[in-house]
């Protein structure tokens, strides 16, 4: 193992956004409940049973926009027209929900800003310092900003997020597609790259794309990370060491 807690072998290090390089993971879940709340309460009166924290983890973190909306929906057995990208936050269809979703978000991030995980701008740095490639990998459509918000960009050699994904066509995670594609574009076989993930469908997404090596664990959650691909799990990346 390196000084940055990392097999010897490792050439690249891909980062998951939320929840490993800001603290807008808790942010994204408060939406996500916000709109499936007053979605659920709407359709089913003030008896619905309400989105939860174990949703949230199991249906929707890490996946993109519309793919969480169909797989919770899924969940209650609930379908909706799929509409498209564009439908208002007011439709009732996969995307209109969805942008809806978007909408909260967006007036929560501006209201109360964004922070970052100071440990993981530090351990990026090392990282860098020592020659690896650097990739951010995110579901969100948000991510480019994000990141300039927190004056980050620059500590990533490519990014692949949910602007790129739509671009090309790729299937966001749990599919490894968008890590394998940040890995091409690093030039490095996934084998050679580690993935930083906190969320359980990221991890399914390394594990089948045949990358490690982390999960980052801030909800009370490393055995299921564990279960579902990480070779490590820590609470903050300080504990890898690499002090930059």
């Amino acid at each position: 193992m390196t000084d940055l807690g990392l097999p010897e072998d490792i050439e690249a290090c891909l980062f998951d956004l939320d929840g490993v390089v800001t603290r807008t993971a808790v942010v994204h879940a408060a939406a996500w409940k916000e709109m499936f709340d007053a979605f659920l309460r709407e359709r089913d009166g003030e008896g619905f049973a309400p989105f939860t924290a174990a949703d949230y983890d199991a249906y929707v973190d890490g996946r993109p926009r519309a793919d969480g909306v169909r797989t919770f929906l899924a969940s209650r057995g609930i379908e909706l027209p799929e509409g498209g990208p564009d439908d208002p936050p007011a439709a009732a269809t996969v995307h209109g929900l969805g942008n809806r979703k978007n909408e909260l978000l967006l007036a929560r991030i501006r209201t109360d800003g964004v922070e970052p995980y100071d440990s993981t701008l530090a351990y990026l740095h090392a990282v860098r310092a020592r020659g690896l490639r650097t990739a951010i990998v995110s579901s969100s459509a948000n991510c480019r900003d994000v990141l300039r918000s927190i004056d980050a960009e620059d500590l990533f050699d490519v990014r692949i997020d949910g602007e790129v994904a739509a671009e090309r066509g790729l299937p966001g995670k749990p599919s490894p597609d968008t890590f394998l594609a940040a890995a091409r574009e690093l030039r490095v076989e996934p084998a050679r790259a580690a993935v930083f993930e906190d969320a359980l469908a990221g991890m399914d997404a390394g594990r089948a794309g045949k990358f490690g090596y982390v999960g980052v664990d801030r909800v009370g959650q490393a055995d299921a990370l564990y279960a579902h691909g990480a070779d490590t799990v820590v609470t903050d990346l300080s504990e890898l060491g690499g002090d930059a």
